[in-house]
C-alpha cells in the first residue's frame, strides 16, 4: 500500500518485535473459558487473559468474513474501502507497509482475500480458505495448500458432498466428527505450518510478522472425536428462541433465516428453534473446534519459545465475527445480534505493562494501528481507526463512545442491499437502507436482543437521536478517509 499522509509512532521499542496476529474464523464472544464462560475449555487463552490485556467489548466492522477482514487490514471501514460481501475483491493491506519497514512477513492460513492468492503484502503465503467450499461460486476451483495435503494423503475432502451422506444429515445443524487423521484437520495443519514457519525464521535477523489464520471454527463443526469428550458432561448455556422475537424481525432477516432453513450452506442445514438436543450437540461441536485451535495456540506459543522470539513478541488473538449458532433462530452470521458482531480480543506480551479487562468499546480495526506503532511504522491519517496502545502500556483509555458494523448485499444475504449497525454503552439501532423498518434494542433491559423496540413510542426520540448520529458519522467517515482511494493507487 503506498505511503500516505502519516503520524509518526512514538516510543516503539528499540529492537522493533514479532508480532503475531492470530484469526480465527466464526468465534463467538462466550467461547474462553478465562474471559467468564467456563463451559469452554481453553487453558492457552486462558492463560493469555491472565496475563495480558483482554478487551471484553470487541466489536468487528464487517458481518461477514470478507468486509471485516478487509476492513482490519485496510483500517477502514467496508462502506468506505467498498468491501461490503464476501465476494468483493481486495489484495492491498497495510502488511506492505510492515514488509517496507524491513519485517519478515509470512501468512498461515486463511486470509479470505479475493483473490485468494493475492500476496497482500506478504513474502510467504501458505494458503488455507474455507473448509467447505462445495457451494461457492468463487473459491470452489481453487486449491489451497491444505488441499494439496489431503490429495498427498490420498483421502477425499470432507464436505457437503461426504457430510450429507449421513442418513441423519438434515438433524446435524452442521455438527459431525471429522473423519480422518487429526493431523489432517485444517486448524490442525494450519498451527502445525505456523510452527514450522517460525522454526524456519527462528535465526532470521529480521523481526517477524506472522499472521495464523485458523479456519475454524467455521462449519462445518467438524471437530476430531477425541476433542468432544471434554464437553460430555458440560453444561451448555442455552437460550430458547423466543416467539415474540422471531414475529418482530425484519423481513431481510425472516427470509434470511428461511434460506438457511432451506439450505445447505457450508453442509450446515438449519433448523429454525431446534431442540434443545440438536442445539447442544451443535455448540459441544463448536467448542470442540475452539479448543482444538487453542492447544494449536500454545503450540505456536511454545515454538515462539524455543525459537528465542517469545520474549520480544507481542501476540493477539481474535477472530473475524461471531456465529449465532441458533440463537434468535438464525444460523452462522449476516446479522447484527451480539453473537455476530462483538469478538474476543487479547493481546499478551512481555514487552507491554498493560495487564487486565478492558470494558471500553473498541472495534477490531483498532489493533491496526497499535501494531504498526509497535513495530516502528507510520500510521495514515485516514485511517478510521483507534489505537488500542495506551490501554495495552496501561496507560488511560477510555475507548470508541459507539461502534459500527455493514453487510451489504451477496449471496447469501440477498434480501437488502445493504445493513448496518450502530452500537452505543446501551443501544442498538440497525438501519436497512431505503426502509422503514429496523432493530432498536435497549441493552441495559435487554442484553440477549429478544424485545424489538423499534416501533415502541417511548424510545421513538432515542432512534431518531441514533439516526442522526449514524448520519453524522458517516458523513464524518467520508471526510476523514478522504484520502482513502489516493493512497492505494
Amino acid at each position: 500500500m503506498a505511503t500516505g499522509p502519516s503520524r509518526r509512532s512514538r516510543g516503539a521499542p528499540a529492537r522493533r518485535p514479532d508480532l503475531v496476529l492470530v484469526i480465527t474464523d466464526q468465534q463467538r464472544y462466550d467461547t474462553i473459558g478465562a474471559l467468564g464462560f467456563p463451559h469452554a475449555a481453553t487453558p492457552t487463552l486462558d492463560r493469555l487473559v491472565r496475563e495480558g490485556t483482554h478487551f471484553t467489548r470487541c466489536y468487528v466492522t464487517g458481518a461477514s468474513c470478507v468486509p471485516a477482514r478487509a476492513s482490519l487490514f485496510t483500517g477502514v471501514y467496508p462502506h468506505t474501502n467498498g468491501v461490503l460481501n464476501n465476494a468483493s475483491t481486495w489484495r492491498h493491506t497495510w502488511v506492505e507497509r510492515l514488509a517496507a519497514a524491513g519485517y519478515r512477513c509470512v501468512n498461515m492460513g486463511k486470509m479470505h482475500t479475493q483473490p485468494m492468492d493475492a500476496p497482500a503484502g506478504f513474502h510467504e503465503r501458505t494458503i488455507v480458505e474455507n473448509k467447505d467450499r462445495s457451494m461457492a461460486k468463487r473459491g470452489r476451483e481453487f486449491v489451497d495448500a491444505w488441499d494439496r495435503a489431503l490429495a498427498a494423503a490420498g483421502v477425499e475432502k470432507p464436505g457437503l458432498p461426504t457430510y450429507r451422506q449421513l442418513p441423519d444429515y438434515a438433524e446435524r445443524l452442521g455438527a459431525y466428527e471429522w473423519p480422518l487423521l487429526e493431523a489432517l484437520h485444517a486448524d490442525a495443519f494450519v498451527g502445525n505450518s505456523a510452527v514450522e514457519a517460525i522454526a524456519a525464521h527462528a535465526d532470521d535477523p529480521a523481526p517477524l510478522f506472522l499472521q495464523v489464520g485458523f479456519p475454524g471454527p467455521h462449519p462445518p463443526y467438524d471437530p476430531p472425536a477425541a476433542w468432544l469428550e471434554r464437553y460430555r458432561d458440560v453444561a451448555l448455556p442455552f437460550r430458547p428462541v423466543l416467539r415474540e422475537d422471531l414475529d418482530a424481525q425484519p423481513p431481510p432477516l425472516v427470509q434470511l433465516r428461511e434460506k438457511h432453513a432451506n439450505g445447505h450452506h457450508d453442509a450446515t442445514p438449519h433448523i429454525v428453534g431446534a431442540p434443545r438436543a440438536l442445539r447442544e450437540r451443535q455448540l459441544a461441536h463448536y467448542l470442540a473446534n475452539v479448543s482444538l485451535i487453542d492447544r494449536e495456540v500454545g503450540c505456536i506459543v511454545d515454538a515462539l519459545q524455543r525459537a528465542g522470539r517469545l520474549d520480544n513478541a507481542v501476540v493477539v488473538f481474535t477472530s473475524d465475527h461471531g456465529d449465532t449458532l441458533g440463537d434468535h433462530g438464525h444460523s452462522q452470521k449476516w446479522t447484527m445480534y451480539e453473537e455476530v458482531v462483538r469478538v474476543p480480543l487479547v493481546v499478551w506480551s512481555p514487552l507491554l505493562p498493560g495487564r487486565g479487562r478492558i470494558d471500553a468499546l473498541v472495534q477490531s480495526i483498532d489493533v491496526a494501528p497499535a501494531l504498526l506503532e509497535l513495530a516502528g511504522s507510520e500510521v495514515p491519517e485516514w485511517w478510521e481507526t483507534r489505537s488500542l496502545l495506551p490501554a495495552l502500556r496501561g496507560e488511560p483509555f477510555a475507548g470508541r463512545e459507539s461502534v459500527y458494523c455493514e453487510q451489504g448485499r451477496d449471496v447469501v444475504f440477498q434480501f437488502a442491499d445493504f445493513m448496518s449497525m450502530l452500537r452505543t454503552d446501551r443501544y442498538k439501532f440497525v438501519h436497512f437502507l431505503g426502509e422503514n423498518f429496523g432493530q432498536l434494542f435497549d441493552l441495559d433491559d435487554d442484553p440477549h436482543e429478544e424485545h424489538d423496540r423499534w416501533n415502541d413510542p417511548a424510545l421513538r426520540g432515542v432512534r431518531e437521536a441514533l439516526r442522526g448520529q449514524w448520519v453524522d458519522w458517516r458523513l464524518a467517515s467520508a471526510y476523514a478517509a478522504r484520502d482513502w482511494a489516493d493512497a492505494i493507487r
